[in-house]
């Protein structure tokens, strides 16, 4: 099988719902930019994969005409919040495979304001088992995201004894990253008590400054193999060393946590570290999904950054950020960057290449070589992908 190299990316900075250009212009942005950067004619491209949940079929194939149109296979992808890494995801199988000798993986969104809610009320949902698992526990009702993040947050605190001030930890050492990036949408720093201040929003701990914002954006990838790229000279490529995507067993039902995605995780984080021959404590830089404070938390013990229950000592200590063992989220992540929905995949591709190639700035991790990504969608999915610096 082929090595399967990151030769170009490129993503559009991230807006507030009503401040942002149409999905179409905002993809082929990223895709111009990711070709470019990649120094290649789009003619070369052999295959596209085009990520996004919100809008009507074949959206995919109009935001890449403005960019190009070669007449390639277009593939839409829609595998909720996990869409963008499912698009590299495939667009990594088939340039591994030697389908194809260059592949484009893009997502966009154009997301409304608000909590996250079902535009197909007139049938039955994916989230039903959902539904079902946290009415038996007594979670009080609320839209979906918020519920189930809401009640793996509970369950986490009362099963380890936590404070509910971690979460309040890791969303201001989320913005002080943020302040670093010029691409971050929230800049402004914050503080512990500005967190745990902030309007409750599920039960009596989860406040608004522990949840990402509704946003709108784009990011592509290019992904080619070894023999591609010396064949078109293409210098500063990263290499995929590792990738896997899980998706829920029966486990899933168990508990809130795993509810969230924390089996899936840890499965396949383990796939990827088996895959890449190296181990959690080998990462350098880590861009992980914290659509809440609380996933960030569950996610440090999905990947193995910290034993089952030891993340507050993790945040403690300050092993999630500059000097410590991880840098966590150097870009400010979902919940000060963004998470427009097909996008989010490819912006932390985005970040985790530029990390590595060193041209990441003043939030830049010194001497980055491995980067680890994981990128987690309900119902459900969750793709971890190993980078390494060529």
């Amino acid at each position: 099988m082929s090595k399967v190299l990151v030769a170009g990316v490129d993503m559009v900075k991230f807006a507030k719902p009503g401040q942002h250009k149409p999905y179409r212009e905002m993809a082929a942005t990223a895709i111009r930019g990711a070709v470019t950067e990649a120094g290649i004619d789009p003619s070369l491209i052999e295959q596209a994969y085009g990520a996004y949940i919100y809008g009507d079929s074949t959206c995919g194939q109009h935001a890449l005409y403005d960019a190009f149109m070669t007449g390639i296979p277009v593939i839409n992808v829609n595998n909720n919040c996990s869409s963008g890494s499912t698009a590299i995801f495939l667009a990594r199988q088939a340039v591994q495979s030697g389908a194809v000798e260059c592949a484009l993986a893009f997502g966009f969104e154009e997301m409304q304001p608000g909590a996250l809610g079902s535009h197909w009320d007139d049938r039955e949902s994916p989230f039903e088992n959902f539904d079902a698992v946290l009415n038996d526990q007594g979670y009080p009702e609320a839209p979906l995201a918020l519920r189930c993040f809401g009640a793996a947050g509970h369950h986490y605190l009362d099963k380890y004894g936590a404070s509910a001030d971690l979460y309040a930890k890791v969303a201001v050492k989320t913005r002080n990253h943020a302040a670093l990036n010029p691409k971050a949408l929230f800049t402004s720093e914050l503080t512990v008590e500005q967190v745990m201040a902030a309007p409750v929003v599920y039960m009596d701990f989860l406040t608004r400054l522990m949840c990402c914002p509704p946003t709108c954006g784009a990011g592509a990838a290019l992904l080619c193999s070894e023999e591609f790229a010396r064949k078109h000279a293409i210098t500063g490529a990263v290499e995929i060393i590792g990738q896997a995507m899980a998706t829920d067993t029966r486990d899933t039902w168990d508990n809130p946590v795993n509810l969230v995605g924390a089996d899936m995780t840890h499965r396949a984080a383990s796939q990827v570290y088996q895959e890449a021959g190296v181990g959690p404590e080998e990462v350098d830089v880590v861009e992980l999904h914290d659509c809440f404070t609380v996933n960030e938390v569950i996610t440090y013990e999905g990947l193995g950054l910290c034993d089952e229950g030891e993340a507050t000592a993790l945040v403690d200590a300050g092993d999630n950020t500059y000097g410590g063992k991880f840098v966590v989220n150097p870009s400010g992540g979902l919940m000060s960057k963004g998470h427009p929905i097909g996008a989010t995949g490819l912006a932390q591709c985005y970040e985790l290449v530029n990390q590595l190639r060193g041209n990441a700035g003043s939030r830049q991790v010194p001497g980055a070589v491995l980067g680890l990504q994981h990128n987690l969608g309900l119902g459900g999915a969750a793709v971890v992908t190993m980078y390494r610096r060529s």
